[in-house]
């Protein structure tokens, strides 16, 4: 299995001792950045543990950089384009924006370092990791077809039918977390799409309900996932798993 979207930089160093050491089946974590200091700390654990794999971004859902912090990131990024496995967290804020936490042209200055992110991916040949979301998704489809970026992933994906199909005809991938055991909301969005085009993952540490209430948010969940998938789409659990498995090393080129 692969964990295809883990902040693993936000776990305390026991935790990731625990996850690291506590799954053989778990074959490599791609450990996605939000800013500078979590890229810094992705790259170190990246050169410290084999099966962890990084990407370098900075998440939307947080307040715009400064003008000089941005231009550091993407400076640091560059020096670093050879040890990162993809552009990303990147996207836009959906949620800070539906908490009226963002205005029309701070929304302005998210989509021109998306495109700056979506330029740098295309530049270097390396998948971009997504947090696009309702009605961001057909925006942020928009700037990857202005570039002829097709190597995208839409990490945690929430969308309309029309935007799905979109995501589907672009080849386009997604990945589903441990929410899809008790979300049927998911489970419908595991049915339309394509299997060739599917991937999970657990954006842990973020916590999960259902079977998982209380509990820390650990790779080994993707095996509930798969399950659930199987059972979505009537194929057995290990051809389901071995789908999954080459569709997350294709993308990523592992």
């Amino acid at each position: 299995m692969i964990d295809a979207h883990i902040h693993l930089d936000q776990y305390e160093d026991n935790e990731i001792e625990l996850i690291l050491k506590g799954s053989d089946s778990i074959k490599t974590l791609l450990s996605i950045s939000c800013d500078l200091e979590s890229c810094k700390r992705n790259l170190e654990l990246s050169r410290k543990y084999q099966k962890v794999k990084t990407a370098f971004g900075f998440h939307p859902e947080q307040s715009l950089p400064t003008e000089h912090q941005f231009s550091v990131l993407i400076e640091w990024i560059t020096q670093h384009q050879n040890e990162m496995i993809a552009v990303g967290e990147v996207g836009l804020p959906y949620y800070l924006r539906m908490d009226q936490k963002v205005s029309k042209r701070q929304y302005g200055q998210y989509l021109e370092h998306l495109e700056i992110f979506i330029k740098m991916a295309k530049k270097w040949d390396k998948p971009i990791v997504l947090h696009a979301v309702y009605d961001d998704a057909p925006v942020v489809c928009d700037l990857l077809e202005k570039h002829s970026v097709t190597k995208a992933h839409f990490h945690w994906f929430k969308g309309e039918e029309i935007t799905i199909k979109r995501l589907i005809q672009n080849g386009y991938y997604i990945s589903v977390t441990p929410e899809i055991v008790y979300k049927r909301k998911i489970q419908n969005l595991v049915q339309d799409y394509p299997l060739e085009q599917i991937m999970v993952e657990t954006d842990g540490p973020w916590p999960f309900e259902g079977p998982f209430t209380g509990k820390m948010t650990h790779p080994a969940m993707i095996k509930e996932s798969i399950l659930k998938i199987a059972e979505i789409k009537n194929l057995s659990e290990t051809e389901v798993s071995e789908r999954l498995f080459e569709n997350t090393k294709k993308i990523y080129g592992i």
